[in-house]
């Protein structure tokens, strides 16, 4: 009777500490996976704050590219607004995603507005360039030429430089939704067989036409990411979900992808991500 207490006693003390091992490793994978969100994170406001940056500068060379006073004063308000903007990203945390999403929302609208102006000044710099040049045809045509063309190599590397800004192309209606095996909405993550992002890249006449990949990256609650394979981005590889080859013209396009669901999914907070040709144009929080 002794020795089968004292047996029944160790298998306890075996199983015990069997589980104590077991809760410490998963306590250890949970505080990785929150790292790797928040890291993610952290990068995600620190490429927004690198873009108001770039848009603040972009409006001082702007401005020193005319001679109109009433779009000067428009184009400082612009960048005032611009580093207001800036400056409440600096003091949000990565976390906040809220605050994330509506200064992200801000973004999108500093880039359009910025558009309009790279449009005007270029639309004013081409008519200052006709009548430099027919100036320059009344004088010495030879030693103005060379003047002119060493200014129109400038503005054109400058005008380079504001296009590919400008013609950064835009995910907008990004929408995740769970499927059942009748593609129908699932209403509970147990049914769900499929799920489906659906996404619009807005119209951007800046844009050159041609075929585009857009990568998808779908992350669960516990920042794991649905993962098919990896694409280069910011001198890493990133792990996608899926990704869509599509032709661009120019006007928007609403496109659709899928990800067959062979693991467990659990209910919470799923974060949807688009990037094309290397950057993130589109970012989104579900409930699910």
């Amino acid at each position: 009777m002794k020795k089968t207490l004292i047996a029944a006693s160790v298998i306890l003390l075996l199983a015990l500490a069997a589980a104590v091992v077991t809760l410490m490793m998963k306590n250890r994978d949970l505080e990785q996976e929150k790292q790797e969100m928040q890291e993610l994170a952290e990068l995600d406001k620190q490429e927004m704050e690198n873009e108001y940056e770039r848009f603040t500068l972009q409006y001082s060379e702007m401005m020193t590219q005319i001679n109109n006073d009433s779009i000067i004063e428009q184009l400082t308000q612009e960048q005032l607004r611009t580093q207001q903007l800036l400056e409440e990203l600096k003091r949000v945390k990565a976390s906040d995603a809220r605050e994330i999403a509506r200064l992200k929302k801000e973004l999108a609208t500093v880039r359009e507005v910025l558009r309009s102006y790279i449009r005007q000044v270029d639309s004013l710099n081409q008519v200052n360039q006709k009548l430099v040049a027919e100036n320059t045809q009344v004088k010495d045509e030879l030693a103005q030429s060379r003047s002119v063309n060493q200014g129109l190599q400038h503005e054109r590397q400058t005008l380079k430089e504001q296009v590919a800004i400008a013609a950064q192309l835009d995910a907008t209606g990004i929408s995740l939704t769970p499927l059942n095996k009748r593609n129908k909405t699932a209403k509970k993550m147990k049914d769900c067989t499929t799920l489906q992002v659906n996404f619009t890249i807005a119209r951007n006449v800046t844009a050159t036409n041609g075929n585009r990949t857009f990568y998808v990256r779908i992350q669960t609650p516990t920042g794991q990411v649905l993962s098919a394979g990896t694409f280069p981005y910011e001198n890493r590889q990133l792990e996608y979900s899926m990704k869509k080859v599509a032709e661009y013209t120019g006007e928007e396009i609403t496109l659709q992808t899928y990800w067959n669901v062979n693991e467990y999914l659990e209910a919470g907070e799923y974060r949807v991500s688009i990037f094309a040709e290397g950057n993130m144009i589109g970012s989104r929080t579900f409930s699910l």
